[in-house]
């Protein structure tokens, strides 16, 4: 029996595997052209099982295709390299490369004629600096006489942008083609999740089918994650209904730690400023692939462009990720919220859940409490990061604190979009959303509201809280607490939904002052000398 694979490249026998034979034709028409080009994605974006079904294919066609890895060779000396290399063409090609250099190399395979022969370099990155040059130079040399030998053509494959940095070094693929292996699109997600219905009887309910093609945004590697998850998870299952899903959207944002979701962090630290930038604000930022930030950040497969040419996040389970690891430390804020916790004053006569409440109370702690526990210092006490992000955790932290004390739950719904999410909070059953919003300006408010709205609509729901925080400077007459009924009636179907405005206002001066900070900092540490006197 097959499964979904989580590492590694697909072995079709072994593994639910996409044929994608649109993307191998592209890639056979290159190499029938004489084409030599470059495929680069982030790791478990499924280049490496796309170029494997691609070789499968023109060697039926009579090619033959030496696959060379060569991931660790950046501290190899050239010998090392070499002799890899020489041992791997003649183990492909049988042709004797004993004692050459690596130009002497591709000279003697400029003498073959009478053969097809495609070399495929994997890891491209991995080669050392110090002959990496030289070896793209030779294969420039070959590139410019194909006509008259039998390499028709050389496809590097790596993790990053390589084609810039191809560039570099003067070789043939600075004006030639780069093959983009793109996501799974929803119907390829479906094909992979009927593979295994079909195969064991073991189904996947519709609204899980649209969360994981949601969440996952088709990236091949989350996408099998989620399936290979839920069977390993649910064996006796026999539908996968959203609860069990969300069991596994828990396990990749907050439980356990995977490999593909951890290197996503860690990039995004390296740049963490920008990023809770494009986490909090919803300000459109241009793409730009020349500025370093935007060029590391996509290279590593964080963001892309939208079709206005503007950032947004690659994967929504990236951004949902990336907003929970970026959240503040333990800070004790939790516990003064949750020892302050009256749950019968939250629940009225009929026993129904007063959010009104839970809200109004958090407009009274804010007040009161200010936002500067939330926004990070380092070790000087300077501020580092964002208010806006400070603002949005504050809320959450406010919100999960009374979810402890409550027993209920909350789901992070994060979109592609900039600045956008909705938290989902169920409790005893019934499910609420609040959207957050730092206003910016008249537009941007109003397009929010409707953007709740629609997707309250979406989720069967007619209820939602657009909670908006607000400096103290500004004003505005249409921003105004509210409770509001909008049409969100569609081609399919008609409706209205209730939104309900809240607004916590904030003062940049008073709640995001260092010099704030450092003396609680001072009070804070002589209150605990004179306790432990």
């Amino acid at each position: 029996m097959r499964t979904f694979n989580t590492s590694g490249p697909n072995i079709p026998t072994q593994h639910y595997t996409i044929s994608r034979q649109n993307l191998i034709k592209k890639g056979i028409n290159l190499a029938e052209n004489s084409r030599y080009f470059t495929i680069w994605a982030p790791r478990q974006t499924g280049k490496s099982t796309y170029f494997r079904l691609l070789a499968k294919e023109l060697e039926q066609q009579g090619y033959e295709v030496a696959h060379i890895n060569f991931e660790n060779y950046k501290e190899e000396s050239k010998e090392a390299f070499l002799g890899t290399f020489r041992d791997e063409l003649h183990s492909f090609w049988g042709i004797d490369f004993s004692n050459l250099g690596i130009a002497e190399v591709f000279h003697r395979i400029g003498r073959i004629q009478d053969r097809k022969l495609v070399l495929i370099i994997d890891e491209i990155e991995g080669i050392n600096e110090e002959y990496f040059s030289s070896f793209l130079h030779s294969i420039r040399a070959a590139y410019h006489s194909r006509e008259r030998h039998s390499l028709k053509s050389v496809i590097l494959v790596g993790v990053s942008n390589i084609t810039g940095l191809v560039q570099d070094h003067a070789s043939p693929f600075n004006t030639n083609d780069n093959l983009n292996v793109p996501y799974f699109t929803k119907a390829e997600i479906l094909e992979l999740l009927k593979m295994h219905e079909d195969e064991t009887g073991q189904l996947f309910s519709p609204e899980v089918k649209e969360k994981i093609a949601y969440i996952t945004a088709g990236q091949p590697g989350l996408v099998n994650g989620f399936g290979y998850n839920l069977v390993e998870n649910f064996p006796n299952s026999s539908l996968f209904q959203y609860e069990q899903y969300l069991e596994i959207e828990k396990n990749y944002t907050i439980r356990y730690i995977d490999k593909n979701i951890s290197n996503i962090i860690n990039k995004g630290k390296e740049h963490k400023k920008f990023i809770e930038r494009l986490l909090f604000d919803e300000r459109k930022v241009a793409f730009n692939i020349y500025e370093d930030r935007i060029k590391f950040l996509t290279v590593n497969g964080l963001i892309t462009f939208d079709g206005e040419d503007n950032i947004i996040f690659n994967v929504p389970l990236y951004k949902k990720c990336l907003q929970v690891a970026f959240a503040p430390p333990v800070n004790g804020e939790a516990d003064y919220i949750s020892g302050r916790i009256d749950l019968d004053e939250y629940f009225t006569e009929n026993k129904q859940l007063n959010i009104d409440k839970i809200i109004r109370n958090y407009q009274i702690y804010a007040k009161k409490r200010g936002f500067h526990y939330f926004m990070e210092q380092d070790e000087n006490g300077k501020n580092i990061g964002l208010k806006e992000a400070a603002l949005v955790y504050s809320f959450e932290t406010y919100i999960q604190a009374f979810l402890q004390v409550m027993k209920g739950n909350s789901y992070l719904e994060a979109h592609v979009a900039l600045g956008r999410s909705d938290l989902i909070i169920n409790i005893q059953g019934t499910e609420f959303v609040i959207e957050t919003k730092i206003f910016k300006n008249i537009t941007q408010f109003k397009e929010g509201k409707i953007q709740l709205a629609y997707y309250l609509n979406s989720l069967g729901l007619k209820t939602g809280i657009y909670l908006v925080f607000m400096d103290n400077e500004l004003q505005h007459k249409a921003v105004k607490e509210e409770v509001e009924i909008i049409d969100v009636s569609t081609s399919l179907n008609t409706g209205n939904v209730e939104i309900t405005t809240y607004l916590v206002r904030y003062d940049v001066e008073k709640d995001f002052s260092e010099d704030l900070r450092k003396l609680e900092g001072r009070t804070k540490r002589a209150y605990n000398k004179k306790k432990d006197s």
